[in-house]
């Protein structure tokens, strides 16, 4: 299974933008869908978004829809979710993801390896 790291997490205003990175090992990480998913303490962890294995198409959950945008670039093993205008709401752990191959993509079951996770806060 691919290992994935993430990177980039820190403590922000709210409105501010972060870049999170996720660096995968293996020389078939372009075969799998990424998805990005977040756990704010007391809380389940959510689905962020996602995107295919060739990066030209990309899914989201509401909560980021015109704020988050995901990118992949195969070449360099790299997953990255640049996050705007975030809120006090986005704090929680940020984890990428790699998709099992079946599955939903908003379902953590869906997919077959995680990251260890980067830590996201934002501040009023």
């Amino acid at each position: 299974q691919v290992q994935l790291v993430e990177s980039g997490g820190g403590l922000v205003e709210a409105g501010a933008s972060l870049r999170l990175s996720c660096a995968a090992s293996g020389r078939s990480f372009g075969s799998y869908a990424m998805g990005w998913f977040r756990k704010a303490p007391g809380k389940e962890r959510e689905f962020v978004g996602a995107i295919d294995w060739s990066g030209r198409h990309t899914y989201y959950a509401d909560s980021a829809t015109g704020r988050f945008t995901i990118s992949r670039d195969n070449a360099k093993n790299t997953v990255t979710l640049q996050m705007n205008v975030l809120k006090p709401e986005d704090t929680a752990v940020y984890y990428c993801a790699a998709h099992g191959g079946a599955g939903d993509y908003d379902l953590e079951t869906s997919y077959v390896s995680w990251g260890q996770g980067t830590q996201v806060i934002v501040s009023s």
